[in-house]
């Protein structure tokens, strides 16, 4: 399965340069999704725009695919690189903004989506885990019965790109999805709480 990371905003919330290319522990935010689905299994591009030309070298000095689109939107660039791509099969999205990312939650989402039988997924976690580990999200919905928070990763299938998808809503009570790092206060969290071996200590 292919995995689109998305990484063509300009990161003016952080406003510490491009978002994707902001350091913890000494690796980029980016290098830990794209080795998270690396890991997984699945055939890494990352998509960029004329935002984030640092990010564009970083992904020519290691050797990952990118494409660059024209950043009218994340909805729109999505289509735009799923189009350029030719991609008919269902592929993965992902911000490139999730540093805690780790294999085993990628095979956890594919294995449940394919369960479902639906056509797309979405995958959110609890609100209150987002505010315990002193986190924000803009937006809640109500996934089986528990107020929740999206995690920023999705799998669409490309036949269907331009249309409606029937989804299939996964709701993971899983504390390393709820660092979507938005700000500097959510940055400075989560490196006092990640080792440099990954681990999250408890609060």
């Amino acid at each position: 399965m292919h995995a689109l990371i998305l990484a063509g905003g300009g990161g003016t919330r952080l406003d510490l340069g491009e978002k994707s290319l902001v350091t913890i522990h000494g690796r980029p935010m980016i290098e830990y999704v794209v080795d998270a689905f690396r890991a997984a299994g699945h055939e890494v591009i990352v998509v960029l725009t004329k935002k984030t030309p640092y990010t564009r070298n970083w992904c020519r000095a290691c050797g990952v695919a990118h494409i660059t689109t024209a950043g009218s939107g994340y909805i729109e660039d999505i289509g735009q690189a799923a189009a350029f791509l030719e991609l008919i099969n269902p592929f993965f999205t992902s911000g490139a903004d999730l540093p805690c990312l780790r294999p085993v939650v990628v095979r956890e989402i594919e294995e449940k989506y394919r369960e479902s039988g639906k056509e797309a997924c979405s995958v959110w976690v609890p609100r209150d885990l987002v505010l315990s580990a002193g986190c924000r999200s803009s937006y809640t919905e109500t996934i089986s019965g528990v107020p929740a928070c999206p995690a920023g990763i999705n799998i669409l299938r490309g036949d269907l790109i331009a249309g409606q998808q029937e989804e299939f809503q996964l709701l993971l009570h899983e504390e390393r999805l709820v660092f979507n790092i938005n700000t500097r206060e959510e940055l400075e969290r989560l490196r006092f709480r990640i080792s440099p071996e990954g681990r999250l200590k408890k609060l």
